[in-house]
């Protein structure tokens, strides 16, 4: 019997035996459907279909500890999951070769760096890539070497490093910081922000002391040369020791003269204040005075260049003078005796000189009647003036009316 035949008697055995036909279509359907699901299920869990293209690529990796390929341990290209890790395994150096498989075809060079990592608190690894640059080449069947990964830093490794209590007092602050930010929503902001006054606050100190910190290294490094100057020399050594401690003897005398200087620093500060507001009232008056300046600036270079054509003048005059200073030289050495007698004779006068401002004032005072005595007077000793003499007489004749004198004779006569 041939396989139409076959297949004839099934179609036909199919149609006859009652409820055979409905079964089976049931059991063809579910199969259809549980293949639709596995389709589903992959899609969402991750992982590549057979026949879609795959890049494989082998890494040696110092440690891979918490890397398990059974749990499928994603492999991540600039952030983007591109595949998953398939399988660790030894080798006789101490290390470990993983084997990356990549959905889809990705070209990966000789210079290609691999980072192994943990993604979550729970120490579960992922693998991130970068494939390189093109002008390394392609790595083909090449293991990226060992040199070109990194291995994650477990915590024990880090407090492994750390003594006994040290790390009792870690732990105990990772157990007093639980308690301390379980209401750390509500407490937290207000301290961080008192913490950010105070570190804003402790700013300036910590700048004072980073720069004392640079004067005490430069004082090291000085006395470090000082002293390999000087080692050799026992003497100079002792001397050197007894001056510091002579300093420092000194320097401790001085603490109170120090305090009574820093007493009086408050008194300072306002001497200085008040200094500063007259140079602020200085200021104000600078730029009138620069601005003058900037316009005087353009007349300078013509006075410079008369200057220069004085100083000119001045050097032809003094060569000119020249002979007649020679000649000048022997007649003032012959006047140096006469300026000592001159000197000597000075010294009474200054005695004389220093009540001539005194006697000045005095005359000063009686200067108007000096001057009415010399006007009126022709003799130190005459009986007269410039009117005769002194002995005179006037006559008052008074007038009828409160009248005035007349200008001239015929006036108020009764003429015209």
């Amino acid at each position: 019997m041939n396989e139409n035949s076959r297949l004839a008697a099934s179609i036909e055995r199919l149609r006859t035996v009652p409820g055979l036909g409905r079964d089976v279509t049931a059991l063809v359907v579910m199969i259809v459907l549980g293949l639709i699901a596995a389709v589903i299920i992959k899609a969402q869990v991750g992982g590549s279909m057979p026949w879609s293209d795959m890049t494989t690529v082998r890494a040696e990796v110092a440690e891979v500890p918490g890397l398990n390929p059974k749990s499928q341990n994603s492999v991540t290209i600039a952030g983007v999951s591109v595949g998953k890790v398939t399988k660790a395994e030894a080798t006789d150096k101490g290390t470990a070769v993983i084997t990356m498989k990549l959905e889809g075809d990705y070209d990966v060079y000789r210079d290609a760096r691999v980072v192994v990592r943990p993604k979550n608190p729970l120490n579960d690894m992922q693998v991130e890539l970068n494939p390189g640059t093109a002008k390394a080449g392609p790595l083909g069947d090449t293991v990226v070497p060992v040199e070109q990964t990194e291995r994650p830093i477990q915590a024990d490794e880090v407090l492994s490093h750390l003594d006994e209590r040290s790390q009792i007092a870690l732990t105990d602050l990772l157990v007093e910081s639980d308690v301390a930010l379980a209401r750390a929503p509500a407490r937290l902001p207000a301290g961080l922000e008192a913490t950010s006054d105070t570190l804003a606050t402790l700013r300036p100190v910590v700048q004072e002391l980073k720069g004392r910190r640079e004067k005490i290294a430069a004082l090291v490094s000085a006395l470090s040369d000082i002293s390999s100057a000087v080692g050799e020399n026992d003497q100079r050594v002792s001397r050197l020791a007894t001056a510091t401690s002579n300093t420092l003897s000194t320097l401790a005398a001085s603490d109170d003269r120090l305090r009574s200087s820093l007493r009086s620093l408050p008194g300072f500060t306002g001497e200085l204040r008040s200094a500063l507001h007259s140079t602020q009232a200085l200021t104000k008056q600078l730029d009138p005075t620069l601005d003058g300046l900037h316009a005087a600036s353009s007349e300078l270079p013509k006075a410079l260049r008369r200057f220069r054509s004085t100083v000119g003048n001045v050097d032809k005059t003094i060569r000119a003078a020249q002979p007649a200073l020679d000649k000048a030289v022997p007649v003032i050495a012959d006047l140096r005796p006469l300026v000592r007698d001159v000197q000597t004779a000075a010294k009474p006068l200054t005695h004389i000189t220093g009540r001539l401002d005194q006697d000045t004032r005095t005359v000063m005072s009686y200067l108007t009647n000096i001057k009415a005595f010399v006007y009126n007077t022709s003799s130190v000793f005459g009986a007269g003036d410039v009117n005769g003499s002194i002995i005179r007489g006037h006559l008052m004749v008074p007038l009828p009316g409160a009248g005035v004198l007349p200008n001239k004779l015929d006036q108020g006569r009764g003429g015209e």
